[in-house]
């Protein structure tokens, strides 16, 4: 139990000064599950103690979601609060941090027409535009962590009762999150240097393309020109660093919208809404999904891919070596905050403006003539393994190991 309390109390001091690196006078939004005000208090505290000015705490239940979903008459989901809307993009616009705690049981929506799932996005999307172009730029401050809830730690751990499968769901957050180390902040700093690395040697390189092969997938995606490669620590407008998720073991671009093509097959359960899409592959041609099967959650699929337009195609390819601690667990998290960092993944969806040169001062249009895809959604799903090798292929032809064996090769 002292071990327990000795990682909740590193966690919630790495929450608030790695995830958002909370700065004297700045204020924080916690997006929160209501089963755990235990943690939520840690952070709050973490939060003031770092010179926090106010600490919003907007509660979440998902049982009340569900019963939303089951029971509300349709038009419930056709429209989003203009007033939410309008409170985060002032968080936002006034220099506040955002920290989610991720808790969500990945089956929640299971049997829940994908209809009202679709109508909510498309209303949440539209209404929540700006802010997540801005949260996408990080324009502010943004965070996501997990925190387990008893539906996801029953999913990760079925041959454990309830509270057996919760304490090892702690455990294992913590371990990927280095939140059991002796000093995981310091551990965290050399963590983003490391990746700091991996995305200076690609920026250098600046590959034309890249090869992924492994059983299943026989994928080329194409880079835009002047491309930037990122990972570790992102930058906020006052120029203060913040993870926007931890963990992470990421380095990651946006490709060229129309140049993905080949066949793709995910490696990992992905979580959608509330359902789960497993064993699915992707057929892209000039960039767009073409062709798609799942043996599990193909309806829910087939409602992601139709979101919009530019839902079928990528908005961003993102590196991870299968040695690395969520990977080395052995564990299916069956959620993208854990299960994207112990894979290679792509998203399909939005791309981010900071991946190309000069993005952040570019206009709608000009991202668009820069090649970056722009869509209401951004949804990430795993395809790499110990199998997968992935090759680096220049502007004059020539090709260069990127991954081995599912590993930097470099």
């Amino acid at each position: 139990m002292i071990h327990f309390q000795s990682c909740l109390e590193k966690y919630a001091e790495l929450a608030v000064k790695i995830a958002v690196n909370i700065q004297p006078g700045q204020s924080l939004w916690i997006s929160a599950p209501i089963h755990q005000p235990e943690f939520v208090r840690l952070v709050t505290e973490q939060a003031y103690k770092a010179g926090a000015k106010l600490v919003h705490i907007e509660w979440q239940d998902e049982i009340s979601t569900q019963i939303k979903y089951r029971l509300a008459p349709d038009e419930a989901f056709e429209t989003y609060p203009a007033w939410r809307a309008q409170a985060v993009q002032q968080f936002g616009e006034e220099g506040g941090a955002f920290l989610f705690l991720e808790s969500s049981n990945p089956e929640l929506l299971k049997g829940i027409d994908p209809k009202r799932i679709a109508a909510s996005s498309k209303a949440a999307g539209a209404a929540l535009a700006k802010w997540r172009a801005d949260m996408s730029a990080s324009r502010f401050t943004w965070s996501i962590i997990g925190v387990p809830s008893e539906g996801w730690a029953k999913l990760v751990f079925p041959d454990l009762d309830k509270e057996a499968a919760i304490q090892a769901l702690w455990e294992a957050i913590f371990k990927a999150s280095r939140a059991d180390r002796e000093q995981p902040v310091q551990a965290w700093h050399e963590h983003n240097e490391t990746l700091h690395d991996k995305r200076a040697y690609l920026n250098r390189k600046q590959y034309k393309k890249l090869h992924y092969r492994a059983p299943g997938t026989d994928l080329t995606v194409e880079l835009p020109d002047h491309h930037i490669w990122n990972g570790g620590t992102a930058v906020n407008a006052q120029n203060n660093p913040f993870n926007p998720n931890v963990p992470t073991e990421e380095v990651f671009t946006s490709p060229r919208k129309e140049g993905t093509r080949g066949v793709v097959r995910s490696t990992k359960p992905l979580s959608y809404q509330g359902n789960l899409i497993e064993n699915f592959s992707l057929t892209f041609e000039n960039g767009k999904v073409v062709d798609f099967s799942a043996e599990t959650g193909y309806e829910s699929l087939q409602t992601m891919l139709s979101i919009d337009e530019a839902a079928r195609y990528l908005g961003e390819v993102a590196l991870v070596p299968h040695r690395s601690p969520i990977s080395e667990s052995d564990l299916i998290f069956f959620n993208t905050l854990y299960d994207e960092n112990a894979s290679n993944h792509l998203a399909l969806g939005d791309a981010f403006p900071t991946c190309v040169e000069g993005g952040l001062a570019m206009s709608r249009e000009e991202l668009d003539q820069a090649g970056l895809n722009h869509s209401l959604i951004h949804v990430d799903f795993m395809i790499g393994s110990a199998d997968m090798d992935i090759d680096g292929i220049t502007a004059d032809g020539a090709i260069e190991p990127v991954f081995r064996n599912g590993n930097w090769a470099f």
